[in-house]
């Protein structure tokens, strides 16, 4: 009897309590090595400069802030939501903000889990939810977010908080809306979901939620535009039809933390123009990466669906830093429900993104990454690497169950 009962005890969930207390101890730890690695919060120090600009009426894209005399380089309207910033003194404002990415971590994962597995009850999402973030917010792109001060996690939680509505639900489009307003990436989701939308409607002669969340989202886009336009004409008609295409203004293509194709061909190349192949390429496998996930969408699998195309937004963007990538945190989670016979798959793709590869080549601003060997390129391509072989091993794995059933 003894044996029996300490069985059930072995298999018995940690309880809610522990994993609460070990997330805190996690995120106090990394506040902690956060602190001891001098983070400058960089870009939370432009985005005050963003806000400071509007408030004093100055023009916002020839704004320069910061020793690195970084510019803004997101539409308009962002520079509007970091007017708050502008509110508190700069120590408060960090730490502001640190603490808000935390919560942020925990959201992001919550979201995903809910994505993945809907059907978790209340208390299993929870403690799931803060064992995961105790672990994720060590990935390098979490870290790195939050080292600069970043909005990706912000932007994530709100593109993932319209993709686990409720069916029916009215506010469904309005986290994806605004954050395509505030910076142009998660559009992509909303040609996901019109591409979906309109097959769906087709085969089914229904209105449906997909249909419903795009038009909702690219209603919310276009009002919030017009209405920054009218409210800061001069900096929109900048923004919209002169910054937009300026992509050297946010960077150069071939630095380290550069992961979209782009940079990847302008470390192969070596230049930082990668020209047109890099629009053929993105073209390529951007048009192939979405057919997976309209396909993925279509028979009923949202979650492949939401990774894959947040993915292809990141590979065929012409400038994605490694803090752009915290997807991988919904795509760990994906992993780690779906690939229960392959696990090695799962913990290859974790290290990919905890192991900070990326850095281990020469970087800094004599831009040494023009001269890389071959060895070095791997290493500063991991992330689309790792991308592009799940998306290929997916479109395998899809050809081999059509092969099945035939």
């Amino acid at each position: 009897m003894s044996v029996s009962v300490l069985s059930k005890t072995r298999v018995r969930p940690w309880p809610l309590a522990t994993a609460a207390a070990v997330c805190l101890l996690s995120f106090a730890a990394f506040w902690v090595a956060q602190r001891l690695a001098h983070v400058n919060m960089l870009d939370v120090m432009v985005y005050r400069a963003e806000g400071e600009t509007v408030r004093a009426g100055g023009d916002l894209y020839a704004m320069r802030a910061t020793s690195a005399n970084l510019g803004m380089t997101y539409p308009p309207f962002a520079a509007l939501l970091f007017v708050p910033l502008t509110l508190v003194g700069v120590p408060l404002m960090r730490t502001l903000c640190t603490a808000g990415n935390l919560l942020l971590v925990v959201a992001l994962v919550q979201l995903s889990l809910q994505l993945v597995r809907p059907s978790l009850s209340r208390t299993d999402l929870w403690r799931t939810t803060l064992w995961v973030a105790a672990i994720v917010v060590w990935c390098e792109p979490v870290w790195t977010t939050l080292r600069y001060g970043q909005i990706n996690l912000l932007i994530a939680v709100a593109v993932l908080w319209d993709l686990t509505r409720r069916e029916g639900s009215r506010w469904a489009g309005l986290g994806i809306g605004l954050a395509t307003a505030v910076k142009l990436t998660p559009g992509l989701f909303v040609v996901l979901l019109f591409a979906a939308g309109l097959l769906l409607w087709r085969r089914d002669r229904g209105w449906n939620q997909w249909l419903r969340t795009a038009v909702t989202a690219t209603g919310v886009f276009l009002g919030t535009t017009l209405a920054v336009a009218l409210a800061l004409p001069a900096d929109s008609k900048r923004f919209w039809t002169e910054t937009l295409f300026e992509t050297g203004r946010v960077g150069f293509a071939e630095e380290t933390g550069n992961q979209s194709i782009r940079g990847v061909l302008a470390r192969l190349m070596h230049t930082d123009d990668p020209g047109m192949w890099w629009a053929v390429t993105a073209a390529l496998l951007g048009g192939l990466a979405m057919v997976l996930a309209v396909r993925a969408a279509v028979r009923g699998d949202k979650a492949v669906a939401v990774v894959v195309c947040a993915f292809t937004a990141l590979m065929i963007s012409p400038i994605s830093w490694s803090h752009h990538w915290v997807w991988c945190v919904p795509l760990l989670i994906l992993l780690a429900d779906r690939a229960t016979r392959t696990w090695p798959v799962t913990g290859a793709v974790a290290l990919a993104f905890a192991s900070f590869a990326l850095w281990w080549v020469p970087h800094d601003p004599g831009r040494p990454e023009l001269d890389q060997n071959a060895g070095q390129m791997l290493l500063s391509a991991v992330y689309p690497l790792t991308t592009t072989a799940l998306l290929v091993g997916y479109a395998l794995t899809l050809r081999r169950q059509a092969v099945a059933k035939e």
